[in-house]
């Protein structure tokens, strides 16, 4: 396993990237990092979003170390350099959430538990919260706080989410379809043919184009639109978290933060969500889009300050 280092986004110091196997035999790649600020505040460990892969956070990771964190990501199966599950290397797909479980239980039970230091802290985006929200009710809970930013708990009204949608795709993935592109959402595009003219993701060009010449740095990082199988089974998972009941069963203490130009997943589910937590808050950044660590400065720096505030110990080391 290796990272895919280009002069804009180098591989941070240090890095310690490897393979493990999920229980299905999956095999997972990973990433882990040591501190660079004042060391023992504990081990973050960052979940990214549908389509992304380490080599995006490199950023974040920085900005992590330099507070004294150490370090670890994750590339869920069917994406980044981890084993993707259909011989069409473009396609997002999986059966069921519960395998993404699979994968966070063995980068906990074969990386975090024994090589990385405690507390451990959640750090997750998009699809990466949703599957941490799923994990959060289990006992005993793997991390002591979860930051969840822009959470898969539900999609924007622009994706044409509606009941009628929904159940042409349950249909379609029964009649044996489900490793079929939806219709109409690119099918082989991925990061590195898309332009920033109308983007939903960020506001930032040079973040967003940089994302891009990862890509096209290494092609095989690159996925496409979800099929019909990945929608479906995203369904499901959102039906099951936001059941009226879920949020009481949630066990760790959780902040979610999310952009106020959000355009990809709903802020309703969101507001929901934080208002049904026994031990939850939430935060709005006015003006950010999806994807609020590759925002603008500005934006970041919204985020940063919730980070600093919710998790204990943390301030940015100079």
């Amino acid at each position: 396993m290796h990272l895919v280092d280009i002069p804009d986004n180098p591989v941070p110091s240090g890095a310690v990237c490897a393979a493990i196997r999920a229980s299905d035999g999956v095999e997972l790649r990973f990433a882990r990092w040591r501190a660079t600020g004042s060391p023992g505040l504990g081990t973050v460990c960052v979940f990214p979003g549908r389509t992304e892969f380490i080599e995006k956070y490199f950023e974040a990771v920085g900005d992590l170390r330099r507070r004294g964190f150490n370090v670890v990501v994750l590339d869920w199966r069917g994406q980044g350099l981890s084993q993707r599950l259909l011989s069409n290397r473009r396609k997002g797909y999986v059966d069921s959430f519960k395998d993404f479980d699979k994968d966070l239980a063995a980068l906990m039970q074969q990386v975090v538990l024994p090589d990385c230091p405690p507390p451990f802290f959640a750090f997750a985006f998009s699809m990466g919260g949703n599957i941490l929200m799923r994990n959060a009710t289990r006992a005993p809970a793997w991390f002591d706080r979860q930051i969840l930013v822009a959470p898969m708990l539900g999609f924007h009204s622009r994706s044409g989410s509606s009941p009628a949608v929904r159940a042409l795709f349950e249909v379609a993935g029964l009649a044996g379809l489900g490793s079929a592109f939806i219709p109409f959402y690119g099918g082989e595009t991925h990061a590195g043919m898309v332009k920033f003219e109308g983007n939903t993701l960020t506001s930032d060009e040079e973040r967003f184009r940089r994302s891009n010449r990862i890509v096209e740095a290494e092609p095989a990082l690159g996925l496409g639109a979800p099929t019909i199988g990945w929608l479906n089974a995203a369904y499901a998972t959102i039906g099951e978290v936001m059941e009226p009941d879920f949020a009481q069963r949630v066990r760790v203490p959780t902040l979610i933060v999310a952009g106020g130009a959000e355009q990809v997943v709903s802020l309703k589910a969101i507001e929901t969500m934080s208002f049904r937590l026994k031990n939850g808050s939430q935060i709005i950044v006015p003006g950010a889009r999806h994807e609020l660590l590759m925002e603008r400065d500005l934006y970041r720096a919204q985020l940063w300050a919730a980070f600093d505030a919710f998790i204990p110990g943390s301030k940015l080391f100079d």
